[in-house]
């Protein structure tokens, strides 16, 4: 069992712990996670992956995400604001994907939202919040790692006041996390400041 600071992986290098429980674990930890993600669309899937994710674990996701794109046109914005309650029942009886209502209706209402922005503004809006990375010292343990800070609550505020929903706090850190505006890959680990 880890006491939470860094593990060696089956090649022997050091790991944030949450990243050795699978192969796919191993490899969105080594390739994606903490990396910069730009684009409206792009940014749309990740936050739309991360409502899906809330009451998860995120490998549950992350193993259904070809299924998830499938299902909502690549997350491509503007096709997924025009979805209608067909789209909804269709995507309820998709096993490819996790079919809760809400989430479905979220994601459908927030591509709606979205495409009233003008291109460009979710990718803005997002790296707006990146925190001073000056201030925040490299993790040692996961015990270090916050679940939500003052720049995702910022966020998630900013997010739900252009019409956004299921952005709360917690959901918004961990986009921050995911799409590289903060770099939580423990001080130890292999990933680290791997940008």
């Amino acid at each position: 069992m880890s006491d939470g600071t860094a593990v060696a992986g089956p090649d022997g290098a050091l790991r944030c712990p949450w990243a050795l429980s699978t192969p796919d674990y191993v490899t969105y930890h080594d390739e994606e996670w903490g990396r910069p993600v730009h684009g409206d669309d792009a940014l749309f899937e990740r936050l739309s992956l991360e409502a899906f994710q809330s009451g998860l674990s995120w490998i549950t996701i992350l193993r259904r995400r070809e299924g998830f794109r499938a299902a909502f046109a690549g997350f491509e914005i503007a096709k997924v604001a025009t979805f209608t309650d067909a789209d909804k029942d269709r995507l309820l009886a998709d096993a490819g994907i996790i079919r809760n209502r809400a989430k479905i209706e979220a994601t459908m209402a927030n591509a709606r939202a979205l495409a009233e922005w003008t291109p460009g503004d979710l990718d803005d809006l997002i790296w707006s919040h990146v925190p001073d990375p000056a201030a925040r010292p490299a993790p040692k343990t996961l015990a270090d790692v916050p679940a939500v800070t003052p720049e995702s609550t910022a966020l998630s505020k900013a997010l739900k006041k252009r019409g956004l929903r299921f952005v709360g706090p917690t959901t918004a850190y961990a986009l921050m996390q995911a799409c590289g505006l903060v770099d939580d890959h423990l001080a130890s680990c292999v990933a680290r400041g791997a940008l």
